[in-house]
């Protein structure tokens, strides 16, 4: 027998650490090669991790709600014949991994001499990540002032932007009871929480449970994925003071081309063409010629953006959103960018994204119209500063100026609705980008060859 090491395999070049969400395999089941193994969560989207071996599962080195980092061993597995892949004793005593300082903007750093001043984290039953802990100790935040802070990750846990908002809220004097990504809370049983009624006696409410209090109302726990993206809109609403410019557009040309075509490119490409590749060629070549809405805001710094990753919202099952982003787009030709859409879409909808495919977007496009709703006001995906919402395409009658005179005639319009943080981002250039997206969508080419 031989015992293989698994590792946690690497996510994307941006992404360090995961946390286990649940063991699918026990020690002692059986495992087929690809097997899922055990599932992962990072801050953007959950992942299985297969085993590239077939054998026996011996041991899980991580337990459920810990976070592992890149290339940690999180579990042994017992195959047939051969030479173990390492020795066992290495694996029981795992070296602790080096932590990583990271250097967050707007966080002033402490000196070198303060870093072995350490709080003691062992007094505290929460589990907290090494960059968690560097950041409470630069900022000198105490073990109780840090078990009280409310955290977004997997059954409470404590996130590097839960810390960073905290921070934000605490030095820029804001009161953290006004805010709702934060909220300081007196010690509690941790497995249940109080929840206030109008009613003087309010129930205690497990927080794994569905409970239906006060003439069939239910409470329902939220889930990872929407703790995490109601603290980003939050956050999002609390940095970028929003404003949100609309043109509506006649894209009658457009409509008439795909439908035209779609069936033909469906043939041979085998791949189906939707309005969502359209929009982001239209985006990206607007992006190009107004640069300054490709940016990001650090401080009283403006980043301007080299590369334009269009990041597209899609719905999930489960009613979340996800944002996986389609780098340098404006790179790609049309059939390119519908293979690109039509892929994260799918991988999108079955939970197969990696979690770096869902990082480094520098603008968002997101598709009200799908719902059947004719405009929006959508919320800027920092740290991002705009996003566009397109609407329902609708057949109008609409005024035509022709040689002869005016005409009404049917055509396909839709609105436009672009929100921008208006620190960085002037009406007249948020306005002049969604005109020009408008634009180039109306001079849609019927005889364009694809």
């Amino acid at each position: 027998m031989a015992q293989y090491e698994l590792l946690l395999p690497k996510m994307g070049e941006s992404v360090a650490e995961a946390t286990v969400i649940k063991w699918v395999k026990q020690p002692g089941d059986s495992i087929d090669l690809d097997d899922t193994i055990l599932e992962i969560a990072t801050d953007k989207v959950d992942s299985e991790v297969p085993s590239p071996v077939a054998g026996k599962l011996v041991k899980q080195l991580f337990a459920a709600d810990e976070v592992a980092q890149v290339g940690d061993v999180i579990a042994i597995i017992e195959t047939e014949g051969g030479k173990d892949a390492t020795t066992e004793a290495p694996v029981a005593e795992k070296p602790v991994a080096e932590e990583k300082i990271e250097t967050i903007p707007g966080i002033e750093q402490l000196p070198s001499e303060n870093a072995n001043v350490a709080t003691d984290f062992s007094a505290s039953e929460r589990f907290y990540s090494p960059l968690v802990k560097s950041i409470a100790a630069q900022e000198n935040i105490s073990l109780a002032e840090l078990d009280a802070i409310k955290g977004s990750g997997a059954d409470g846990r404590l996130t590097k932007d839960d810390l960073l908002v905290y921070i934000a809220d605490k030095n820029n004097g804001e009161s953290i009871s006004k805010t709702k990504t934060v909220v300081l809370t007196p010690p509690a049983p941790p497995t249940s929480q109080i929840v206030e009624n109008k009613v003087s006696s309010a129930p205690v409410v497990n927080k794994t449970s569905t409970t239906s209090v006060s003439g069939g109302d239910e409470i329902i726990e939220m889930d990872r994925m929407r703790k995490l993206i109601a603290d980003h809109m939050v956050m999002s609403k609390t940095t970028s003071p929003h404003v949100t410019s609309f043109v509506e557009a006649d894209v009658t040309n457009m409509v008439l081309w795909r439908n035209k075509v779609k069936n033909s490119f469906e043939k041979r490409e085998n791949e189906k063409i939707t309005f969502t590749p359209i929009f982001v060629e239209a985006v990206a070549k607007a992006i190009k010629d107004f640069p300054m809405i490709n940016v990001s805001v650090n401080g009283t710094q403006i980043i301007k953006k080299r590369d334009i990753n269009i990041g597209m919202a899609a719905a999930l099952p489960s009613g979340n959103l996800i944002v996986p982003v389609i780098r340098n787009a404006d790179q790609l030709n049309l059939v390119g960018l519908t293979k690109a859409v039509n892929d994260l879409a799918i991988r999108a909808r079955n939970s197969k994204l990696k979690p770096d495919e869902t990082q480094g977007g520098t603008f968002t496009l997101t598709n009200v119209g799908s719902f059947g709703n004719v405009m929006g006001t959508p919320i800027i995906n920092q740290p991002q500063v705009a996003i566009l919402a397109v609407g329902a395409i609708k057949k109008k009658p609409a005024v035509l100026e022709t040689e002869h005179g005016d005409v009404i005639a049917i055509r396909h319009m839709m609105f436009l609705s672009l929100s921008y943080d208006h620190r960085v981002v002037d009406g007249s250039l948020g306005g002049m980008f969604v005109r020009r997206v408008a634009d180039y969508l109306e001079s849609w080419d019927l005889n364009r060859e694809i």
